[in-house]
């Protein structure tokens, strides 16, 4: 074998024959000046207290050791922050809440609950929301694409400038990963989110499901479907006695709306679909949204509102009277039944 023919190395010799020293070891205090230098503007941390942190380039970093007398390259800096002070290059994630609710634990439990008990029994669980509302005109947005020439956007992007404004509202179902975008104009409403729901229902709904099966909706505590707009119940309960379904709602705990699954299963994926594109009709939003996809097999049907949805509609009066929305005892506020009557 090819192995008997080795030369074996004596063991008195060294693997490493010779090379420069690391910065680190040629200048003992070079790790010392570092550190100097980046507690220097670590006080007032954004990040944390005590906390080691610099928004300061290896490049600036290693100018100023220059100046104190220890030359040094931006890349052996980069390194040093790396592997002796313990640093990484990280961008800020936002995951602090802006508040905090009493009933979070209790009702994610019962969320989590729910969402187990229906796609055991093989019933819809659907995550509805609003995506950011989009402007339609020559307005810049992030990202790149292959192009002969570069595109050339706006150097302002006021409101004002903007031929019209689009409003995506989701409809995600959790099992088939699989999702209903209506792209609508006029105000995110109650009414919008019972209409999104109605066309899940006849596009991808009714070939899936049976009507006498429950479904399950996981809703924001706020906006269009919040816990608080009866609109979007007295809409719900029209479309339950319309079509003959049940409708089981599971409000999420205030502050925790990134915990929707839809935000993190479809809209991150909408985004990226529209990096780098002008949008400067709705058929541009509607064709960037039906190509999306990922590799675990996200299927995204596209439809056009033909209906514009009028901001502060009120329900009907015997509706607020009489409301016929069964509530469970407990956590209320968020969890009830919309039966058709």
């Amino acid at each position: 074998m090819w192995s008997s023919y080795r030369r074996i190395r004596p063991p008195d010799v060294s693997e490493k024959k010779g090379g420069r020293k690391q910065a680190s070891f040629a200048n003992p205090q070079l790790v010392e000046q570092l550190k100097e230098v980046v507690e220097g503007h670590t006080a007032g941390s954004p990040i944390e207290p005590g906390r080691l942190w610099t928004n300061r380039s290896p490049r600036e970093i290693a100018e100023e050791l220059c100046e104190r007398g220890s030359p040094i390259s931006a890349n052996t800096v980069g390194r040093l922050l790396r592997e002796e002070l313990g640093l990484s290059h990280r961008a800020l994630a936002k995951t602090l809440p802006t508040g905090a609710s009493v009933d979070r634990e209790p009702q994610f439990a019962r969320m989590l609950e729910l969402r187990a008990e229906f796609l055991a029994k093989g019933w819809p669980v659907l995550s509805i929301d609003t995506k950011k509302k989009e402007l339609l005109g020559d307005f810049y947005r992030p990202g790149r694409a292959w192009s002969e020439t570069p595109g050339r956007a706006l150097d302002h992007d006021f409101t004002s400038l903007a031929t019209g404004k689009v409003v995506p509202y989701g409809v995600y179902d959790l099992a088939q990963q699989e999702a209903l975008v209506m792209l609508a104009k006029g105000a995110d409403t109650g009414e919008l989110a019972a209409a999104a729901v109605r066309r899940w229902w006849h596009r991808l709904g009714k070939g899936r499901y049976r009507r006498r099966d429950p479904i399950l909706l996981l809703a924001d505590c706020g906006g269009s479907n919040g816990y608080r707009v009866p609109l979007f119940r007295e809409r719900l309960s029209w479309l339950a006695k319309e079509l003959e379904l049940t409708f089981r709602v599971c409000h999420i705990p205030p502050y925790c709306s990134k915990h929707n699954p839809i935000d993190h299963r479809l809209f991150c994926h909408l985004t990226r679909s529209l990096r780098g594109l002008l949008l400067k009709s709705v058929e541009v939003i509607r064709d960037a949204f039906a190509r999306t996809t990922t590799s675990t097999g996200l299927r995204v049907v596209v439809e056009l509102a033909r209906h514009v949805y009028q901001p502060k509609i009120k329900p009907h009066p015997d509706f607020t009277q009489h409301e016929p929305t069964r509530r469970d005892q407990l956590l209320s506020a968020y969890n009830y039944v919309i039966a058709p009557t």
